[in-house]
């Protein structure tokens, strides 16, 4: 069911930030559950660039209720913030902003929308999994898998600054966890869950190194689709793509903006009317 908005509801501004940007199929979805709430709202994809994304933000006048964040603005968005969640807090990462009252608020809806999407496909709890990557939906995916009870989490990645900060996330939130390198990350791609948050060239890499009979992959990526991974994985495994964590993301985003449910079912109906977008975006 949909929950109506407030009455009289005036025009209002959101849009979705991140570069690049043109081919982010956010503004597909956000207006087709405009539509649905019966809101004269405007969406919008606007380009802007990790250094210039907290004056945009700051600068944002009354009519903005709030903002979608695609990498790589999910961690530079951070300073402008004037408050922000806890999840925000744990990934250091923020998908969403919603202006009210004054205040600028950081949430993410990465780690709702992916507990969301894999309770779709059936997949409510793990003990163990994998994690593809070491950017901001990596740690969104770390925060995601120990609140849907995992207690050991390989993590695949170079040796770095961003694996060490997965590392640190993981023993705070008390997992048992591990650094695979990507020279072979066979027993990562073992465990019964992997969510992959690399693009889909990184990724590409891992094919020759598939179990014979692996579990679920979730791929973040939406476009191109299916990645060559996924692609492969789907031969014996089950795959979740991109659009879903699109989808059940922005449900939260738009609750939190509008104070309305719309049913994953609009928005996934929007997407079908606008078919594949070739652009190669997670966001």
């Amino acid at each position: 069911m949909i929950s109506a908005p407030t009455e009289g509801a005036d025009t209002r501004r959101a849009a979705v930030l991140g570069h690049p940007i043109a081919h982010s199929l956010s503004p597909v979805i956000h207006r087709a559950a405009y539509s649905a709430l019966g809101l004269p709202w405007q969406y919008d994809a606007i380009d802007v660039e990790p250094n210039g994304v907290e004056a945009f933000v700051a600068g944002c006048g009354p009519e903005w209720v709030g903002l979608s964040l695609t990498m790589p603005l999910k961690e530079a968005v951070l300073p402008v913030l004037t408050q922000h969640s806890p999840v925000v807090e744990l990934a250091q990462a923020a998908n969403t902003v919603l202006f009210e009252a004054g205040e600028r608020i950081g949430h993410n809806t990465d780690v709702t929308g992916m507990i969301a999407a894999l309770a779709e496909a059936e997949v409510v709890s793990v003990d163990a999994a994998a994690v593809l990557g070491s950017g901001a939906t990596a740690r969104s995916a770390l925060v995601a898998l120990q609140q849907m009870g995992a207690r050991e989490v390989d993590v695949v990645a170079r040796p770095g600054t961003s694996a060490e900060r997965m590392l640190d996330l993981g023993r705070l939130l008390g997992l048992r966890i591990a650094l695979v390198d990507w020279s072979d990350p066979s027993t990562g791609l073992q465990r019964p869950l992997v969510i992959s948050t690399v693009p889909s060239s990184v990724a590409a890499s891992a094919v020759r190194w598939l179990p014979p009979e692996p579990g679920h992959l979730f791929d973040v990526i939406y476009a191109p689709w299916p990645t060559e991974l996924g692609a492969a994985w789907s031969v014996n495994g089950v795959v979740l793509g991109g659009l879903d964590l699109l989808v059940h993301q922005a449900c939260g985003q738009i609750e939190l903006m509008t104070g309305a449910c719309v049913p994953p079912q609009i928005l996934r109906q929007a997407l079908d009317r606008r078919g594949s977008d070739p652009a190669p975006l997670v966001d």
